[in-house]
């Protein structure tokens, strides 16, 4: 009777494990079928909100009793005189886009999203701000990054890039798109030019007598190779390449700022924000900061973010891996000398 006992509640404990790790299952599958259709979401925040909230708990805090009571009585005014403006005439809209590119230039996914959202709802008095920060990557990947920059230009929506750090090469592929470009004094712009490199270990291989084969349809379906052996052929291919596509590059700055001498910053060079005035690559300098705290005097600031929701099994890894790390780290505190 005791092993019987013991047997069934062993056999509880059993099914009651296998249903939990069941149920967590179906959790994830079915977290992970919504996901297919429920990619992300969209963030606004009011900029112009928040800077007059911050204004007003400063002077708050800053101001005596009669001082800010005074404060306070107008600022009532000017908010009522404010919103009967709005109801006459809507207040015109300023949003705000963040674009921090890396080398595949993936960013561009939100972009695309963040963009459909503004030319849904812009009117044709409302303009567009991006911070942007990319020191290039990938020709396809921010070809298409530009492509997306494009699209507002042919709405008529006016939009003004921000660099406070740098656009280089596809990051000014994508700057030089907008109507009007500022950059920090010390931002770094331009690299208008292409760059590919890549080892060969055919040599390598060569000399631990270990045979490369590489089947190819087409003269130049493979110019440069990782492991063969590479040709002046396919060298001078591949070079022939490349000024094709700084050719393109070149052709589509001018295309958007026919103004700027292209020969004479189309060298891979790059250059700070001053100087960049003086060239032409930018037209004016100053910050993101700067140029939001002003419009957001006179117009509604909004900054649009498009988030793309992790998976759920991303989320437990990420979790599982926090937790793993922090144990880690209460075992060598614990093992510390003292």
């Amino acid at each position: 009777m005791e092993f019987l006992y013991e047997y069934g509640m062993f056999l509880a404990k059993a099914i009651t494990i296998v249903v939990a790790i069941a149920a967590v299952v179906i959790v994830i599958v079915a977290a992970s079928m919504k996901q297919k259709h429920d990619r992300g979401e969209l963030k606004l925040t009011h900029i112009s909100e928040e800077l007059q909230s911050l204004r007003h708990h400063l002077k708050e805090e800053l101001l005596d009793k009669k001082a800010f009571k005074a404060y306070e009585k107008q600022y009532k005014a000017e908010q009522k005189a404010k919103e009967k403006q709005i109801a006459e005439t809507p207040q015109q809209k300023v949003f705000v886009l963040e674009f921090k590119g890396g080398i595949e230039a993936s960013e561009v996914a939100s972009l695309r999203e963040e963009i459909s959202a503004v030319l849904a709802i812009a009117d044709k008095d409302d303009q567009v701000v991006i911070n942007l920060e990319s020191g290039g990557g990938m020709v396809h990947g921010y070809g298409l990054a530009a492509s997306q920059l494009e699209r507002l230009r042919r709405a008529g929506v006016p939009f003004t890039v921000c660099v406070d750090k740098v656009a280089a090469s596809g990051g000014y592929m994508m700057a030089c798109v907008a109507n009007h470009i500022v950059a920090a004094p010390f931002a770094i712009v331009g690299s208008i030019g292409v760059v590919a490199q890549l080892p060969n270990f055919n040599r390598l291989l060569r000399k631990h007598d270990i045979d490369y084969e590489q089947h190819t349809a087409g003269e130049f379906k493979r110019t440069l190779t990782l492991f063969g052996e590479n040709t002046d052929e396919g060298r001078a291919k591949f070079r022939e390449e490349l000024e094709q596509t700084h050719e393109l590059f070149k052709g589509f700055v001018t295309n958007f700022r026919p103004q700027l001498d292209v020969s004479k910053v189309a060298t891979g060079e790059h250059w700070f924000g001053q100087q960049a005035v003086d060239l032409g690559l930018v037209d004016e300098i100053g910050t993101s900061d700067d140029l939001l705290m002003k419009l957001a005097d006179e117009k509604q600031v909004i900054k649009v973010r498009y988030q793309i929701r992790k998976k759920i099994t991303d989320k437990l890894a990420h979790s599982a891996s926090l937790m793993l790390s922090e144990c880690y780290d209460r075992l060598l505190q614990k093992n510390r000398p003292m």
